[in-house]
């Protein structure tokens, strides 16, 4: 397995309290980064972990709460753990004495749900090994997970765990973010148009740009790097013709006269709608827009948080675009982080995902996938732009036909 560049697997840790989920994790880093008590509920919140599994690699550890946590808190709690399933790439559920019931039938449901691999591991096999009765039950279990016999105080089962951990875990999860795909090819000429304005960060350019440059060298493809204020000169100057060129959304308008239209054009926000999104329900949902009525509520999603300014895009653009656009009264609510929105999905007339360049696939995914279920139409940052500056066609047509 190659592990020069790729993004950390996210492993959630399931199960009832005192049933060794701390120890579990102090036995696959070899060391004590979790606490561990005879006292039942220690844990009582997700907590991230980014650790080094012995013999295995990096990875994010997500040390949840017990799932038979009580009483008003202890169902918060709960929330919270099955929440963090949307988020992660494998889920190790930890049973012991032979313990089986609808604990654990809610967490598998969960897993099936989300098409989420788990792993089944038997903790303090020394004290209480596994009955018949509960062997024959799990191998009724769907998608044939693995079943371990460990013992996380003696450390044993150790190897047995890590293999089964690198055979169950998704190859997405290892792989490198491309986000140009198969669009382009050695000696190619890539145009990037980088804005340098307010909300760009002081002295470095944001992680999509980054990706985009050392994916086109990854490719054998030559990146050019230039701001909007000077790609027309560049063009009349140097007579280059871009194999692509790739805006930052917020000037589609602008690039969109500057970029003949042999060139194809797209933004770094679609890119990522292609890469992480569901593009197929993006390009379903984004028509949409043009459907909103008064009073409609918009729900934006934003992945990371950061200092708002008075050009944000998430807060202060998209709604004014929306709202000139549509000439409609909106309501607009923004989440950032993977929080939840404050109403249930279905009061929402459109969600609109920013691209997502700091989480994961499956968790953007898991972002959607309560508002796809529903019925609400989706669409991402760049393509609602897009569609609200005339040019939704253009900037989406590179993606036709296009099956990685």
């Amino acid at each position: 397995m190659t592990k020069g560049r790729e993004s950390k697997p996210h492993i959630g840790i399931y199960g009832r309290r005192n049933n060794g989920k701390s120890s579990l994790i102090n036995m696959l880093t070899d060391q004590s980064v979790a606490i561990v008590s005879n006292f039942a509920g220690t844990t009582t919140d997700p907590v991230k972990k980014s650790l080094e599994i012995l013999d295995f690699g990096p990875v994010i550890l997500i040390d949840t709460a017990g799932i038979d946590d009580t009483g008003d808190l202890g169902e918060k709690r709960i929330a919270k753990t099955l929440e963090t399933i949307n988020h992660i790439d494998l889920a190790i559920l930890v049973i012991s004495n032979s313990l089986w019931g609808d604990f654990e039938t809610m967490l598998v449901e969960n897993y099936k749900k989300t098409d989420t691999p788990y792993i089944i591991v038997n903790n303090k096999q020394d004290i209480a090994p596994l009955t018949n009765e509960v062997k024959e039950r799990l191998t009724k279990l769907p998608n044939s997970p693995f079943v371990l016999d460990i013992s996380a105080t003696e450390k044993t089962g150790f190897k047995e765990l890590v293999q089964a951990i690198e055979k169950s875990i998704p190859d997405s999860s290892w792989q490198t973010p491309t986000l140009l795909g198969n669009l382009v090819h050695k000696d190619d000429i890539v145009m990037l148009i980088t804005p340098i304005d307010s909300e760009a960060p002081a002295g470095r350019l944001i992680l999509p740009q980054v990706q985009a440059i050392r994916n086109a060298l990854d490719n054998n493809a030559v990146p050019i790097v230039l701001k909007e204020t000077e790609v027309e000169a560049f063009l009349k100057n140097t007579g280059i013709k871009p194999k692509i060129a790739v805006t930052d959304s917020q000037i589609f308008a602008q690039a969109d006269k500057l970029i003949p239209n042999y060139v194809p054009l797209t933004s770094y926000s679609i890119l990522l709608a292609r890469l992480k999104g569901d593009f197929e329900n993006y390009i379903k949902g984004t028509p949409k827009i043009s459907e909103l009525k008064d009073g409609n509520r918009v729900l934006l999603l934003e992945s990371c948080t950061h200092h708002v300014s008075c050009e944000d895009i998430g807060r202060v653009k998209i709604p004014k675009w929306l709202r000139d656009y549509t000439k409609k009264s909106l309501e607009f609510e923004m989440v950032a982080g993977l929080d939840k929105p404050s109403l249930p999905i279905t009061d929402y007339a459109l969600v609109i995902q920013c691209g997502g360049c700091v989480i994961t696939r499956k968790q953007l995914q898991g972002r959607l996938r309560d508002a796809i279920e529903a019925g609400v139409p989706v669409t991402n940052f760049g393509m609602a732009i897009a569609y609200v500056q005339g040019i939704f066609k253009r900037a989406t047509a590179p993606f036709v036909n296009q099956n990685d």
